[in-house]
């Protein structure tokens, strides 16, 4: 049976129709350059009530971002737009079928510098969710459903510190560390839909071993902007 939007993301979407200059510039994107690219925020209706949403863990093999917990997504290709590329992208990486999906709204597009990337996430609701398919295994080490109830409970949530100088807030969830880009968006969303309960910010944490930028020629050390790690 179909489910129906629930009343948050209708705030949501209102609340987006004006967004907050002073959040967004901090990420606006050049007015040249950068590689554009999607993710896909996808909420469905939860069977114990309340709503999941669709996160990754990428494969660990990767040279970019390896074990990161993500939305799924990625670059756009030759004439899509980023509401194309979201879907695209995640029926590719977990067998969500594009037809299935409720496109809500898009966010502004965000400017990532440390990878030069400008994502445009893309707000989405599953009225009739299904189990996952065909996960890439090439992209994707996991992938699950994830309870946002869970992750507004203050009990999992802390402020990562990366020995780089980068802190934000975090999620810790069913062996998913979830940091960086992934946590900032979810955590403004929430705000922006009126769900956002209290936390202790001054809960830190430093960021695990494994997520530590391995060294690349010519690449340069990630900066303190917010958000600058997906």
């Amino acid at each position: 049976m179909s489910t129906p939007r629930p009343a948050w993301m209708t705030r949501l979407q209102d609340a987006l129709a004006h967004p907050d200059p002073e959040y967004f510039d901090r990420f606006q994107p050049p007015e040249e350059g950068g590689r554009e690219s999607a993710v896909l925020m996808l909420f469905a209706p939860s069977d114990e009530g309340g709503e999941e949403v669709v996160l990754t863990e990428r494969a660990h093999h990767l040279r970019s971002h390896p074990g990161q917990v993500s939305f799924p997504g990625g670059s756009l290709e030759p004439g899509e737009d980023p509401v194309q590329a979201a879907l695209r992208e995640a029926h590719e990486e977990v067998g969500i079928a594009p037809e299935t999906v409720d496109v809500v709204a898009e966010l502004p597009p965000l400017f990532l510098s440390p990878s030069q990337h400008v994502v445009t996430p893309v707000l989405a609701w599953w009225p009739v969710p299904a189990a996952f398919q065909n996960v890439h295994a090439g992209e994707v080490h996991r992938a699950e459903m994830v309870s946002v109830d869970l992750l507004l409970d203050a009990s999992i949530r802390f402020t990562t510190v990366h020995p780089m100088g980068y802190e934000g807030p975090a999620f810790e969830v069913d062996g998913l560390y979830i940091w960086g880009f992934t946590a900032m968006l979810f955590s403004r969303v929430m705000q922006l839909a009126g769900l956002e309960r209290p936390w202790d910010a001054t809960v830190r944490r430093p960021l695990p071993e494994r997520f530590h930028p391995r060294p690349q020629p010519g690449t340069q050390s990630p900066s303190r902007q917010e958000g600058s790690h997906q």
